[in-house]
């Protein structure tokens, strides 16, 4: 396959090294990059395969700027819920391409761990299933790759699972130990489901690797983004300073404001979601932790 990789951060990256090791791959972002196979991003758009490993907020933007539609099939790599209009991201994607076209990557998968070609098995989701197992096929040997046609679970659960990784992290940060980390895992995964399912997602998709899975070693790894953002709550800190001090994006603070938002919109019972929307408003942890456990 001919493909380029839109963003070459972390993530971005790792999906290069993985794609490249059966397929023919470039590299392009925003920012000029030093790398053998990186192009201009007119370069890049032209490929017939696009990896797109842009943060949420940025994807409409960038996609308005940039992209012009020339048959390209596109897998995201990305997670999460536009604040701004409260989309998900396969709705801000279907903006600029058919949706036959679209196809998302969801599982546990840190960036880290993919560039050591570490090993691990993801979900490739679209409404086009022959998509799905094109991008699949195309994996290396050191991912083994499912595809299936619930993009709708895919997505929530990409999203989702970021908002309890920073409960995990509170909670980790606070000293709750195993069996409370444990306990909040599991009732985050009911909550996702839950909200999900609302959608029209599959129950069975959150037992999957994109959704237990891929939450199970969000909310468990200093590895993990939003993890850490939790942690630094934790410790009392402000957020604008977790943020300066992680330098590079955590969705799930943006994500989990736009979860609220829905929830709110639509009487859709969050609590875990909630009480973190509250806790990067400022809310005192242990304050978090009392409502949680006295409702």
């Amino acid at each position: 396959m001919d493909i380029c990789v839109v963003g070459a951060g972390k993530w971005g990256s790792a999906l290069a090294v993985a794609y490249s090791q059966k397929n023919s791959v470039v590299v392009t972002s925003r920012n000029r990059r030093e790398l053998e196979n990186f192009v201009t991003i007119a370069d890049g758009l032209k490929r017939e395969y696009l990896v797109m490993a842009i943060p949420t907020q940025f994807v409409k933007e960038f996609m308005s700027e940039h992209f012009v539609d020339c048959g390209q099939k596109l897998l995201i790599a990305a997670k999460g819920i536009e604040v701004s209009s409260g989309k998900f991201l396969n709705e801000v994607y279907e903006d600029f391409v058919p949706k036959e076209r679209l196809a998302f990557l969801s599982g546990p998968s840190f960036a880290a761990e993919v560039v050591k070609k570490l090993p691990t098995a993801l979900v490739v989701s679209s409404s086009n299933i022959e998509l799905a197992k094109e991008f699949a096929t195309a994996m290396p040997p050191f991912i083994r790759a499912y595809s299936d046609t619930d993009v709708v679970g895919a997505e929530v659960s990409g999203a989702y699972k970021n908002a309890i990784a920073i409960a995990a992290g509170v909670c980790e940060g606070l000293g709750l130990g195993n069996n409370a980390r444990a306990a909040l895992i599991t009732r985050g995964l009911v909550e996702m489901s839950r909200f999900g399912e609302y959608f029209g997602a599959k129950k069975e998709t959150f037992l999957s690797l994109g959704g237990a899975g891929d939450l199970f070693l969000t909310a468990s790894s200093k590895l993990s983004r939003n993890f850490r953002v939790g942690l630094g709550l934790a410790e009392g800190k402000e957020l604008d300073t977790i943020l300066k001090e992680l330098g590079e994006v955590a969705e799930g603070v943006y994500t989990t404001k736009a979860i609220v938002k829905i929830a709110t919109d639509k009487n859709i019972y969050l609590p875990i979601a909630t009480e973190v929307s509250q806790l990067l408003d400022g809310k005192e942890p242990m304050a978090s932790l009392k409502d949680l456990l006295d409702r």
